[in-house]
């Protein structure tokens, strides 16, 4: 039994309209604007929604959440503003236009093969076996360990738009808020109860409650409807 639900993943962007003309391409989805500036990105189905809130301060320090995308060309990626950080055997490793860090696996688009779009969601851990298993608990996912235990995953999260989350150990703390979160349904006193830390209550404005995992990491969460 979960604790929560996925409600929507959520990007924070000095400037939406750069950050959404981006994203929109990469991971196929619809900028929608309010006012003239893009405040979401949106898919076939609510869950595919991506939000793009706008943020005063500019990132300064490696995001401990980022997101994995698959593309057809890495071409496709570096044409629209990325540039290249790393080459690793299997995906490499892209800044976009404010420098947020992402990963890009190719798929070529052959009967069978994987769609282009969001894959995954990537986690840096401390104690990434500890986080898995918190997050497996809170969403009520399934879980997976690499044979080396060099990282850990959940799947099966349910009402995602993405396969799973994936855990790797970084020998850092967290330092800053993360540029990359959920928004969850469920109750905050027992996401409490089960070691989440709250942030901010909600007030007027902003119905909803800002949370933190057992290593900092933010997310919101709403009453299920």
């Amino acid at each position: 039994m979960s604790l929560a639900r996925f409600k929507d993943l959520c990007l924070d962007a000095v400037d939406p309209d750069l950050l959404g003309a981006f994203y929109s391409e990469l991971l196929g989805l619809a900028p929608q604007t309010r006012d003239g500036v893009v405040v979401s990105l949106d898919g076939a189905t609510p869950t595919e929604r991506v939000w793009i809130n706008r943020v005063p301060e500019q990132r300064s320090a490696k995001n401990r959440m980022h997101l994995d995308i698959r593309v057809r060309s890495l071409e496709q990626a570096l044409e629209l503003g990325a540039h290249e950080l790393d080459r690793l055997e299997g995906w490499t490793v892209l800044a976009d236009p404010e420098g947020n860090e992402f990963c890009v696996f190719l798929t070529d688009g052959s009967p069978g093969s994987a769609e282009p779009g969001l894959m995954e969601l990537g986690v840096d851990a401390v104690d990434q076996e500890a986080q898995s298993r918190w997050w497996a608990d809170l969403l009520g996912a399934g879980r997976g360990t690499e044979d080396d235990d060099s990282y850990s995953w959940i799947d099966h999260i349910s009402d995602a738009p993405f396969e799973s989350i994936a855990f790797a150990n970084v020998p850092e703390p967290k330092t800053v808020k993360n540029r990359v979160h959920l928004d969850l349904f469920g109750d905050p006193a027992a996401l409490e109860a089960a070691g989440a830390q709250v942030l901010r209550t909600p007030d007027e404005g902003r119905p909803w409650t800002v949370m933190a995992d057992p290593e900092g990491n933010e997310f919101c969460v709403f009453l299920d409807a």
